[in-house]
């Protein structure tokens, strides 16, 4: 996806890196994309399967994309790039029973990880290309995911960050 002989931008890769423009939000690119990511994942059908393979296709054209993107941008993991954010939203949400309240946390508990990166993710950025764009969002997401269960676990029996959001 290397920009053509005659000059012009890779429109295909920096549509599908930036989410059709989202990324060019002058304030805070990464939460609206994340924002994309809530409506991509609730347009998803709630199967499995059909999420899994989002999260999979969202990946992959995120590394392709990401890589042109830095490309053309000339600097690694550009703030125009939230095909990531995208993707880390439909991980984070991917298979936790949640409603209105439950999103709005999942996408909290994305943002704060995304932008901490604990380990790993902080090291993940680091690979190379569009890879190294997805990665540590995909890490940052399995941290989310995974204290968005434990909370949904929680408060199942406690109900008290339930009542406490309502």
């Amino acid at each position: 996806m290397s920009t053509p002989a005659n000059g012009s931008r890779p429109l295909a890769a920096l549509a599908i890196a930036t989410v059709f423009g989202v990324g060019y939000v002058p304030v805070a690119p990464g939460t609206f994309g994340s924002l994309a990511g809530l409506v991509i994942w609730w347009l998803l059908p709630s199967s499995a399967a059909i999420q899994a393979v989002a999260i999979v296709a969202l990946f992959v054209a995120g590394s392709l994309a990401g890589s042109a993107a830095e490309r053309h941008f000339k600097k690694t993991d550009p703030r125009y790039v939230v095909i990531d954010e995208v993707m880390g939203m439909v991980m984070t949400l991917f298979l936790n029973p949640v409603g209105f309240k439950g999103m709005v946390l999942g996408f909290l508990l994305f943002r704060a990880a995304d932008v901490v990166k604990p380990w790993p993710a902080n090291r993940l950025e680091r690979l190379h290309g569009g890879v190294g764009v997805m990665a540590d969002d995909a890490m940052a997401a399995v941290y989310a995911n995974l204290a968005l269960r434990l909370i949904n676990h929680w408060s199942a029996s406690h109900l008290v960050i339930w009542s406490l959001m309502g």
